[in-house]
């Protein structure tokens, strides 16, 4: 059995994906669906996912719900709803009593877009986190290397919330610089609260010219940070189809983990999210 971890779905013709600009991220400008992500899943082996939120709008979350509660390939939802909102734990609740509520096991916002590295730092994001903790949900972290000094600094001041690293922290892998996003990775994964996901990499990489020796480096990174128990594999499709197929996504995910022992990478490929996300 195999769990993706993280996948994202959209319908244009619902809702624009404003964050598609450019000739690069072209390809992604069409609808991508459970019934487009179903069969390659299946022919993979992964029978299990995490539907992730996509874009800061309310109204996503419960229609990722609804999808969850009709699709038996999404196992859990990671929605958005705004953590500044003095009533985010009313809210929080109110998603819950909607179909398919149970699915909701964690919250996520695009703290890479912010501006301020230390937003979630800030007064009322922290006390958004603390809510998050209190219903018994994760926080996934969306971000770049330079917001990782703070990601850690939340986690801290958070010790009842899991942290969930999306995409590794996006480090530099076209470049195949390392520094400074190990040291802050690696005091990040220092935290017990904290988990990451082995996702994301290869849209790091040269879309055009990557290979796996390219990812290793980081993989084995976050394998030495975290520890199989607290690193979770995720496709990230559709986006990952800019440099790769779902089946090639995963092949290489086992590729990097290939000299793990059967229970190590059962943690990596089911239990962790299992465990984490509460599937």
């Amino acid at each position: 059995m195999t769990v993706d971890a993280h996948h994202h779905v959209w319908d244009l013709s619902v809702r624009d994906q404003d964050w598609i600009t450019g000739d690069e991220l072209q390809p992604l400008r069409r609808d991508f669906t459970l019934a487009d992500l179903g069969p390659e899943a299946r022919s993979a082996g992964v029978d299990r996912t995490v539907l992730v939120q996509t874009v800061t709008v309310a109204e996503e979350t419960p229609e990722f719900l609804a999808l969850a509660a009709g699709h038996d390939l999404v196992a859990g939802v990671v929605g958005w709803t705004d953590l500044t909102r003095p009533d985010v734990g009313d809210e929080l609740a109110r998603l819950r009593e909607l179909p398919g509520g149970r699915y909701l096991k964690g919250v996520r916002h695009q703290v890479q877009g912010e501006p301020d590295p230390e937003w979630l730092l800030r007064p009322d994001v922290r006390r958004g986190l603390a809510a998050v903790a209190a219903a018994g949900l994760v926080y996934d972290l969306i971000v770049l290397p330079r917001q990782l000094p703070a990601c850690a600094r939340a986690a801290a001041g958070h010790p009842g919330l899991t942290f969930v690293l999306d995409h590794l922290g996006k480090p530099p892998v076209a470049s195949g610089a390392r520094e400074p996003w190990e040291a802050a990775l690696r005091t990040l994964a220092a935290l017990p609260n904290t988990v990451a996901k082995l996702s994301g990499l290869v849209t790091e990489a040269d879309p055009a010219t990557w290979t796996p020796a390219d990812l290793r480096p980081y993989a084995e990174t976050a394998l030495d940070a975290f520890g199989p128990r607290r690193l979770m594999f995720g496709s990230d499709w559709p986006v990952c189809t800019l440099a790769a197929g779902y089946g090639r996504v995963l092949e290489t995910a086992r590729q990097l983990t290939g000299h793990l022992s059967a229970d190590e990478s059962g943690q990596v490929f089911e239990g962790t999210a299992t465990r984490v996300y509460g599937l």
